[in-house]
């Protein structure tokens, strides 16, 4: 009897132990309402790709939770960073994976930590840009690039480039109407200048077209950017109009091409056609 009882409990401990293994080895962080901090998830799913660790990303699943190995490290990080996540079985993940196939799901893996470019002056603090600023936040590494070090082709050391406030025609943006006396506006518009002439470049117009050129050749070779605000239409504008001037003298100190629109050229834009 006393056997039999020593090998039920032998048994127990067994069951008990693999029930344990089997409930520690997955890491699910939900991107749901769930979720205590969305922009550090993010984070945390970097960090496990520059581990090498693959990350699953379950789209349409609770908000597009990701899904990987489990193992202290990432536990404590998302711990010490205020992540939200669940620790899961193999038989919780199986359910997830019949979830997603029975519904407008799928699943993306992930085996890589890109190499990420952010397109921003130099002396930019990251709280003086929005993208700069989720990133530093999220924890997820990023170097800044500008004019100098695109034209060099530092660009194809990257696989990902972000854009955000810049004017690519090279009018500074929409600040002129409100802020062309200001002390800033008047600075800013003599730095750009003063850059262009350093490389090569009689009018700021003339180095953005340029960049937005190399930025083309850069997605045509394999590359991806992600384009916000303003850059997502003077990118195109800037290619369109590469023959020809479409900037004020209060720009460039010189007239607009009356012909302009005869020499839009759209076959070199990316989207925009008219």
């Amino acid at each position: 009897m006393r056997k039999k009882i020593k090998h039920i409990l032998a048994l127990l401990c067994i069951f008990l132990f693999v029930a344990q293994a089997d409930a520690s080895n997955l890491l699910l962080i939900p991107m749901d309402r769930s979720q205590s901090n969305h922009l550090k998830a993010y984070g945390i799913a970097y960090d496990a790709l520059e581990k090498g660790t693959n990350v699953e990303w379950l789209l349409n699943y609770r908000g597009g939770s990701f899904s990987m190995e489990y193992s202290d490290h990432f536990e404590k990080e998302c711990l010490l960073r205020g992540v939200s996540y669940e620790r899961i079985s193999s038989g919780q993940y199986a359910s997830i994976m019949n979830v997603i196939e029975e519904n407008n799901m799928s699943v993306v893996l992930l085996e890589k930590a890109p190499k990420i470019a952010v397109y921003t002056p130099p002396n930019t603090m990251p709280w003086d840009d929005a993208v700069t600023l989720a990133l530093s936040y999220a924890e997820i590494n990023y170097d800044k690039v500008y004019d100098t070090e695109i034209l060099r082709g530092e660009l194809n050391t990257f696989d990902w480039l972000h854009l955000h406030h810049e004017d690519f025609t090279g009018q500074y943006g929409k600040f002129y109407g409100n802020y062309r006396n200001a002390a800033w506006y008047i600075q800013e518009q003599l730095t750009q200048e003063k850059l262009a002439a350093s490389l090569g470049f009689s009018k700021v117009s003339e180095l953005k077209l340029a960049v937005a050129q190399e930025i083309s050749n850069y997605v045509l070779k394999g590359g991806f950017i992600f384009a916000m605000c303003a850059a997502t239409d003077t990118y195109d504008i800037a290619l369109g109009a590469h023959a020809t001037d479409i900037c004020h003298a209060v720009f460039d100190h010189d007239g607009i091409d009356p012909d302009f629109n005869e020499k839009l050229d759209y076959s070199q834009t990316f989207a925009f056609t008219d």
